[in-house]
């Protein structure tokens, strides 16, 4: 492989001739040779975003030279537009800053600005990797405010319509089911009736509130550390820089970024970024549950409730022909669990690092855009593949409300509690009708049994 020689504080190395990466990524992708995860798209994004907003700061500012910072802004355009990301080679489990990966951007966007010019790769003339592309930052203030950025834009872009999607099918269908009645369960056990829309209602209900902690967790994240360099004093910062640029991120994004008030706190510690990650855990838990039920209305056909038609996907056996199974329902349900695998993660970071620096921003940053991702592919999976083409098996829902013995509940009121215990007994103990056994019993005429236990009448409070 035909390499250049690139240099820092260290001294020499070698480095592939054909990449943009110089001596500390180099370094990095040696030494730290730890599984395969790599930030994702989003974030390097994000950060090429950060690197072209502080670019235009400094200009603006008289702290760079116009030229430079043009030429800075070119290369840092393609970063951002994913031309570069062969150039980013370095895994997650690094140094706990993400300085490597900060350095690997200003060494990528300087030796690219540096190949438009003319120049030579390596040679950081005329622009260098530390003092133009990173003037007036440090890893410390740059790697969480790409964090906050490339996650607000991952929950607010990706995730958030994926829900509202997927909200607008479920209503949906219980648009579409309205004027059918089904048997209740609780404990997995009949229960009195509801109306099949309102069951559909419930689960659009669970998957809007959870949009809404999406929502909300999204704004945490809109206020920036850049510009606390270091520890957050601001050193080697001119005034009004991190205005300036939360200001270039918020016209680039459309979100309405600004600059953090207390920067310390912004670097020292990631709490928005956990908060973030609980609403995707929440999304995971309600996600979990409508799965679990998408698929328990559905099991059979012939030995399960069958109360739904799923879609037909594929095959669902290798050994036994016809089967069909919930798959879409099983998929979201492991991406939910995997979700909340990585919350534990998120939470655990959260609370470590020491002092003035939480040292577990790569992994913060990895976990919260793969949940978020993940959580909106499967989102859409479910919905576009399992939800908008499931139907209700009516016949099926009509048969289990019919033989339900908990219709025996609207009889209490007028006959009481235990007698109307002693109709369902009896109606289970003979295999009856729940009707064949209250006429038996005598416990309620055959016309006050047909018109107490109507499941029209047992839909809501009597009026």
């Amino acid at each position: 492989m035909d390499t250049r020689t690139e240099s820092d504080t260290m001294g020499e190395i070698e480095v592939p001739a054909d990449r943009y990466w110089g001596a500390q990524t180099e370094r990095s992708r040696r030494q730290f040779a730890i599984g395969s995860e790599r930030f994702p798209r989003a974030f390097l994004r994000a950060l090429g975003l950060v690197k072209r907003s502080a670019a235009r700061a400094n200009s603006v500012l008289a702290a760079l030279d116009a030229g430079k910072a043009e030429a800075i802004c070119r290369a840092a355009d393609e970063m951002i537009a994913g031309e570069l990301d062969d150039h980013f080679p370095l895994v997650i489990w690094q140094t706990g800053s993400g300085t490597q990966t900060n350095m690997n951007a200003n060494e990528v966007i300087a030796n690219r600005a540096i190949e438009q010019l003319g120049g030579v790769l390596g040679s950081k003339d005329p622009i260098h990797p530390n003092d133009d592309v990173n003037r007036s930052q440090s890893s410390n203030d740059v790697i969480p405010t790409a964090m906050r950025v490339s996650g607000a834009e991952q929950l607010d872009g990706a995730l958030g319509p994926a829900l509202r999607a997927l909200q607008g099918s479920l209503e949906g269908k219980a648009t579409a089911f309205a004027g059918l009645v089904k048997l209740g369960r609780t404990h997995l056990m009949d229960a009195t009736p509801l109306r099949v829309a309102d069951e559909w209602a419930t689960f659009a209900r669970q998957v809007e509130l959870a949009a809404d902690a999406v929502e909300r967790a999204r704004d945490g994240l809109l206020e920036l550390p850049i510009g606390g360099t270091a520890v957050g004093s601001g050193l080697n910062c001119p005034a009004g820089f991190d205005e300036h640029v939360a200001a270039e991120l918020a016209t680039a994004t459309g979100l309405p970024f600004r600059a953090s008030d207390h920067k310390p706190a912004g670097i020292a510690a990631h709490d928005a970024i956990v908060a973030a990650h609980g609403a995707l855990r929440g999304v995971a838990v309600a996600l979990t549950k409508i799965a679990n039920d998408v698929r328990l209305l559905g099991s059979g056909p012939r030995g399960g409730l069958a109360e739904l038609i799923l879609p037909a996907n594929e095959p669902g056996s290798s050994i036994m022909p016809g089967k069909v199974n919930p798959t879409q329902c099983e998929a979201l349900a492991m991406v939910c669990a995997q979700v909340m695998g990585h919350d534990v993660a998120v939470g655990l970071a959260g609370s470590a690092g020491h002092l003035q620096l939480n040292t577990y921003k790569p992994l913060l940053a990895y976990d919260l855009l793969t949940s978020a991702g993940w959580l909106r592919d499967a989102v859409d999976s479910f919905r576009e593949h399992c939800i908008e083409g499931l139907q209700v098996d009516e016949v099926v829902t009509r048969q289990h409300l019919d033989r339900s013995l908990m219709l025996a509940t609207a009889l209490a009121p007028q006959i009481g509690y235990d007698a109307a215990a002693r109709v369902a007994k009896k109606a289970h103990a003979e295999g009856t009708s729940l009707r064949e056994a209250a006429l038996a019993l005598g416990a309620v005429s055959a016309e006050d049994f047909d018109r107490l236990t109507d499941p029209e009448r047992m839909l809501g409070p009597e009026t």
